[in-house]
């Protein structure tokens, strides 16, 4: 009861879930058939493919919708905590899905589906010369970094903690895509991003690799949610995701698959 009290008070916050709210085409089908809407959060790095995939399933399950909130996995999980009504969470890092897990709201086992790490991201050009992550401690370049609680500023900080490197950042945003976006709009010299998302921004940004991006590499877990209103496309969902179609369409957006 508390739960739903508390999903209802945060359906305003999550728009999302509400999507197709009163049409019978929607809700969550009888017995083991796949289809309704099924509501996955999950991590903003994962925008580009997840959409993807979201369509390839919606075409071998007619009938099926999937609706996505994208966004930094800490605030998902939170949102989980307190209750927001969604059928999967993927998250950017294991800290965030143990978090959900800790708090009842899963009752099988998440999967490892893929990994990322982390790369320079500059100006399309360019135009500050920056080299490495050196660079990151020169006060007079602008640097963009993600907030330390979300999985790309975790990250950023073990991979500046081995560096030994005291990063000068001018600003710290709430996920990675708010980060990359600073540099495609050329409003930063440098960011530390998942290189996926420079790989995703085509030619508008470049990409700088560093050695010490290898002792900061993130792990992506997956799993339904225990109350998840459409349980059975929650799981088909899942496996989904863990096929070989969708590990192949990982490994062009540049992740890595176990």
């Amino acid at each position: 009861m508390i739960r739903t009290l508390r999903a209802v008070a945060l359906a305003g916050v999550v728009a999302v879930a509400a999507v197709g709210c009163g049409n019978d085409t929607d809700a969550a089908p009888a017995g083991d058939e796949i289809g309704g809407t099924v509501t996955v959060f999950a991590a903003a790095s994962l925008t580009e493919t997840f959409t993807e995939l979201g369509k390839q399933f919606e075409a071998e399950h007619p009938g099926t919708k999937v609706v996505f909130n994208f966004g930094a996995s800490s605030a998902l999980a939170e949102q989980i905590k307190q209750g927001a009504p969604a059928d999967v969470f993927a998250s950017a890092a294991p800290k965030n899905m143990q978090q959900v897990v800790d708090a009842g709201d899963i009752t099988a086992a998440p999967i490892v589906f893929v990994r990322n790490r982390l790369e320079i991201a500059v100006p399309k050009g360019n135009p500050s010369r920056i080299t490495g992550l050196t660079d990151f401690a020169n006060p007079d370049e602008k640097i963009a970094l993600c907030a330390e609680q979300v999985p790309c500023g975790a990250a950023a900080k073990t991979v500046f903690e081995t560096a030994g490197i005291t990063p000068q950042p001018d600003t710290r945003e709430s996920d990675v895509k708010a980060v990359l976006t600073k540099v495609t709009l050329g409003e930063v010299d440098a960011a530390l991003v998942y290189r996926t998302d420079v790989q995703a921004a085509g030619d508008k940004v470049e990409g700088i690799d560093f050695p010490e991006s290898t002792k900061a590499v993130n792990d992506y877990p997956i799993a339904p949610l225990a109350e998840a209103p459409n349980g059975t496309a929650a799981a088909a969902f899942v496996e989904f995701i863990g096929s070989d179609k969708a590990r192949a369409e990982f490994a062009e957006a540049g992740f890595d698959t176990p």
